[in-house]
């Protein structure tokens, strides 16, 4: 007697997104990733599937309101590197969030993401925006709360 293993179709994990709003304002930015990283893998279903992209679209507001912990505003650095000798750059933190207040939150989810054209994929899903305005109430997101006690996201709406 042998149990088929249940597998999600493609158009099952489409018809399922949701949209959801969360507010980084005064969050710690690794936990506020890590969070967001698992509503876009689509780890908060039943029916999640490590080889699909089940998730959901999160919009982030007030992305330049973030903290980190500790000395991280001034040792935590963003490096590139354009190929050619001589060109690595490095950026603290706190300069980052001066020029572009957005990356810090899109690089801190894409860390947590799969390395892989799946984890691109889940990328597309998450809407950073500086401010509290979002163009996206026609889609009408709910509003996730992050629950002191637990650390997780409480979905309201």
């Amino acid at each position: 007697m042998s149990t088929k293993t249940y597998t999600p179709t493609e158009a099952e994990a489409s018809a399922q997104r949701q949209w959801y709003v969360v507010d980084a304002s005064g969050q710690t930015l690794g936990r506020l990733a890590t969070l967001v990283a698992q509503y876009l893998r689509g780890k908060n279903k039943p029916t999640f599937a490590t080889h699909m992209d089940m998730g959901d679209f999160v919009i982030v507001v007030n992305a330049d309101k973030v903290v980190v912990t500790g000395k991280k505003t001034n040792n935590k650095m963003y490096y590139s590197h354009s190929g050619y000798l001589g060109s690595l750059k490095a950026v603290p933190f706190n300069e980052m969030m001066k020029k572009h207040p957005t990356f810090a939150v899109q690089a801190a989810v894409r860390g947590m993401l799969p390395r892989n054209r799946l984890g691109a994929q889940m990328l597309t899903k998450l809407k950073v925006y500086a401010g509290d305005k979002h163009p996206h109430q026609a889609q009408k997101p709910r509003t996730l709360t992050i629950n002191p006690e637990t650390q997780a996201f409480e979905a309201i709406g």
